[in-house]
């Protein structure tokens, strides 16, 4: 996989609008309500991860958006038009969970098809992100792994420079490292000021790349927050190496702490956000070592699902 010769992926961006406007969504299937009454803004250059398991919202979410589903009420405007304008729909890269190919066609002429209904693409720039993903452009659709197919998908997501990307589950199926070279076309188109609205389950993925997330709960938004906001709620759980031993019990009514216990010179500690008070509680003991468990963004997810903040949210 090669990246330094390829174009790179940038939009041409003249909308004023927030890319990405919900109001007041509702969608209701019979007596089940998938969406509830859900509010959303993304601006340009903004990357959004719109996070929740199966059956939280989030795929009737996009396709409300995207003019696959109507609303039972509420709006959802794209690049500040509607998604079934073919006028906005060229300005807008959209690669759904399970992407259905014509599975007859080659993979060039399938993108050559797709560019010719966003006015033209750049064959430059289509072979570009191919080398990069390592997609061969000669094999038939029929012929490629689900993980080629999904990088299909991507590229004709992209090809286009466009001013808004909704990807729904866009790794799903690709390897580590095609998956990282995804992960960075993003960056480098939102950098340029294509705006992303991406759901996933992949919560190391989102806390990499999203500014912005919102966890999804039986259709409705239970928190938004920056990653860095939410990881501030996270629980941390740390282990100190200490020069000599200390009861657990000293470190009670330090702000944040909500947890210790101790096995000789180890000390494991619970804490709810900032960790600053603990450590500089420590210090006169001192710590010839600290270990974390990197799990903080998947502690929070868990917290609005199992815990009792998601039912009040």
């Amino acid at each position: 996989m090669t990246q330094d010769t390829a174009p790179t992926v940038t939009a041409d961006v003249t909308t004023t609008p927030p890319a990405v406007a919900i109001r007041g969504l509702v969608k209701r299937f019979g007596d089940l309500t998938a969406v509830d009454h859900l509010d959303l803004s993304i601006a340009a250059g903004e990357v959004y991860g719109l996070l929740g398991p199966n059956g939280a919202g989030k795929t009737t979410t996009i396709r409300c958006a995207m003019g696959y589903l109507v609303p039972t009420a509420g709006e959802a405007l794209l690049l500040g038009g509607d998604a079934r304008d073919p006028a906005v729909r060229r300005r807008i890269g959209y690669l759904p969970s399970d992407p259905g190919l014509d599975r007859r066609m080659r993979v060039l002429d399938l993108l050559r098809w797709y560019g010719t209904l966003r006015g033209g693409v750049d064959p430059a720039v289509v072979r570009g992100l191919a080398e990069r993903l390592d997609l061969p452009l000669d094999r038939r659709i029929g012929e490629l792994s689900r993980g080629n197919r999904q990088k299909v998908g991507v590229v004709q997501a992209f090809m286009h420079h466009p001013a808004l990307v909704v990807l729904d589950e866009a790794t799903s199926g690709l390897d580590p490292l095609v998956q990282r070279e995804v992960l960075r076309l993003i960056r480098e188109a939102a950098a340029g000021g294509t705006a992303f609205l991406f759901s996933s389950h992949v919560l190391p993925e989102v806390e990499e790349i999203a500014g912005r997330v919102g966890i999804l709960r039986q259709g409705r938004m239970v928190v938004e927050d920056t990653v860095a906001g939410l990881l501030g709620k996270a629980t941390q759980h740390l282990e100190f190496t200490l020069e000599q031993p200390l009861d657990p019990e000293m470190l009670r009514g330090i702000p944040g702490v909500v947890g210790a216990h101790a096995a000789d010179h180890r000390l494991y500690v619970q804490v709810n956000g900032s960790a600053a008070e603990l450590v500089r509680a420590l210090a006169p003991v001192g710590v010839s070592r600290v270990a974390t468990d990197v799990h903080e963004l998947d502690d929070v997810f868990f917290d609005y699902y199992e815990g009792n903040e998601g039912e009040s949210a």
